[in-house]
């Protein structure tokens, strides 16, 4: 899905910067394909539904009410090259929305990110395959569970994609085709934030188990971004 430009402020995260805020030191450049299973949920921890933070947060399959509006949480959240080993890191960014758009003035239409303050990106390729990772923050649980809610309906015309759910979040997925490449989007719907894993290539055989274990991963980080 595309995201407005215009009112935001682009904070560009670098790689290298993105890498280092996460402890990360570069990709496998051995790897012959795109880790899939469980084999790129290094990060994801035990997987289970339930956990604590400082502050008061609750890490679990409601998520966290911490507010993602800064470039330092979302480096934390989104995957860096240590933890996509295999994928070679092609570009990251973050923008804080200068004048967010209040949740009363977004209709129940299409356009779910309305009310964002907020989001990132992280892209990864590897073997004619892109991996891509987004982060849309909203200012409170209630407008990213609406925000949730509009992407579902917007989604259930595409053709469901049999990705297992993803531990403490709440996860759907489906394929789309468009400009000639195929692609798998897994969304996670967890406190302030919904959360995109894309996979896309030309003539892709998108494992659904890639996508799984890369959702693992980013809803393990996005937790601890928020537990911390």
């Amino acid at each position: 899905m595309g995201f407005r430009t215009g009112s935001s402020a682009a904070l560009i995260v670098a790689l290298a910067a993105l890498a280092t805020g996460c402890g990360g030191a570069g990709s496998d450049p051995g790897a012959t394909k795109p880790p899939a299973g469980d084999s790129a949920a290094k990060d994801s921890g035990s997987g289970s539904d339930s956990g604590s933070g400082s502050g008061g947060t609750v890490v679990g399959k409601g998520g966290s009410d911490t507010v993602f509006r800064t470039e330092e949480r979302f480096r934390q959240a989104l995957p860096d090259p240590a933890s996509m080993a295999g994928w070679t890191p092609r570009s990251a960014n973050a923008e804080i929305e200068e004048a967010p758009e209040p949740a009363a003035n977004c209709g129940p239409d299409a356009d779910w990110y309305c009310a964002r303050i907020a989001r990132g990106e992280a892209n990864f390729e590897a073997v004619g395959e892109e991996a891509q990772f987004d982060l849309t923050a909203f200012a409170d649980r209630s407008a990213a569970q609406d925000a949730c809610r509009k992407e579902k309906t917007w989604s259930a015309k595409y053709t469901e994609a049999q990705v297992p759910p993803v531990p403490g979040v709440d996860s759907h997925a489906y394929y789309r085709n468009a400009g000639g490449l195929d692609g798998l989007n897994l969304f996670l719907c967890t406190g302030t934030v919904v959360a995109q894993v894309l996979l896309e290539g030309e003539g892709s055989s998108l494992d659904p188990a890639t996508a799984h274990s890369l959702g693992r991963l980013f809803a393990s980080r996005i937790q601890k971004a928020a537990a911390g």
